[in-house]
């Protein structure tokens, strides 16, 4: 069973233990891979949907990857509290819109789909636990926008009631349902998009990714030693 852990910044990359000592074993459209353990690579990928979707194909296609886990801090539409752990159910695409013709809001084409599914959010959530992690389930909405305290924000969630908004994890998911390869995605909270601190808490956000790099690993592992039903 191979595992690709798939992030966007480096800075998220670099929260796992160990991984700055390490070199990417090879280098492809300028996204660096590591062999972090037997089965277990990495990426970050880059900000945005069509990075994201570029370094998706390259652990499906070139790696051959089982799985891919998109792991990374978002932003918060609720009031989970900052450092919180999502295990996402569900995605959508919030910046998707042909209604004009008479399709649904968030309808992406070719695979004609708005939400967009997981593998076994529940089991998933259930590994955390086994390493002393609490996390929710939940909605996570992805689009090219980064979010802050404006009407469209209250529009995306009134619209499609996320917890979380980001801008890679569904790109991901739909390269993966594409591929036949498993997704999953695993957040923590970084910001709270309707809050007062909201730059602040963004860019303070250490403690989230030295929060998510101390325990993807572990799981990972546990993943690859349990397999996944094709």
């Amino acid at each position: 069973m191979r595992i690709g852990l798939q992030f966007a910044m480096p800075a998220e990359l670099n929260a796992l233990p160990g991984i700055r000592d390490q070199r990417p074993f090879e280098t492809v459209s300028g996204v660096g891979f590591y062999q972090l353990a037997p089965q277990i690579l990495a990426c970050a990928g880059g900000v945005s949907k069509v990075n994201a979707a570029m370094a998706a194909e390259i652990l499906c296609l070139k790696y051959d990857v089982d799985v891919i886990v998109n792991a990374g801090v978002a932003g918060c539409l609720t009031d989970l509290p900052a450092g919180a752990v999502v295990v996402a159910d569900e995605l959508v695409q919030h910046d998707v819109d042909t209604s004009a013709v008479g399709d649904p809001v968030g309808l992406v084409s070719t695979v004609n789909r708005v939400t967009f599914p997981t593998f076994e959010p529940q089991r998933c959530k259930e590994l955390l636990r086994q390493l002393g992690v609490e996390a929710v389930t939940g909605r996570v909405a992805t689009g090219d926008w980064f979010a802050t305290r404006c009407p469209r924000s209250e529009w995306i969630r009134d619209t499609f009631a996320p917890l979380l908004i980001e801008q890679e994890a569904c790109a991901i998911a739909q390269v993966c349902l594409r591929n036949d390869v498993g997704f999953a995605a695993i957040k923590t909270v970084s910001d709270h998009i309707f809050g007062d601190n909201q730059s602040q808490e963004y860019f303070d956000f250490q403690r989230a990714m030295e929060r998510l790099g101390s325990f993807l690993l572990p799981f990972a592992r546990q993943l690859r030693d349990g397999g996944i039903p094709r």
